[in-house]
């Protein structure tokens, strides 16, 4: 059983006991979050499909940890000009793991 849900503005294929890292959420480490807009859930040979949402689903997770991601470099040059801009991003998260489906 799997479910496609949306957070952050990005969409992410979920089982249950999966890890992953969204965008930043103000929760701390050991809090239950509970994301209500489920696109699609997938149990065996059954799919439903939400328009665009599956009303009354919900897909359950755990806090792991907060971090940052690993740094983005960033380069702007051009020739024979005498310029170079370097700069540098480094992306908030969150780690969570999901513990329920239901539909």
């Amino acid at each position: 059983m799997y479910a496609v849900i949306q957070t952050g503005g990005k969409q992410y294929r979920v089982e249950e006991g999966t890890t992953l890292k969204i965008e930043k959420l103000e929760l701390g480490a050991g809090d239950s979050v509970e994301f209500d807009k489920v696109l699609m859930i997938q149990s065996g040979e059954t799919s439903n499909i939400g328009l665009p949402f599956i009303s009354g689903a919900k897909v359950t997770a755990t806090v792991l940890s907060q971090g940052r991601h690993k740094k983005v470099k960033i380069l702007k040059f051009r020739r024979r000009k005498h310029h170079m801009k370097q700069m540098g991003h480094r992306q908030y998260y969150t780690e969570i793991q999901i513990t329920g489906i239901s539909a």
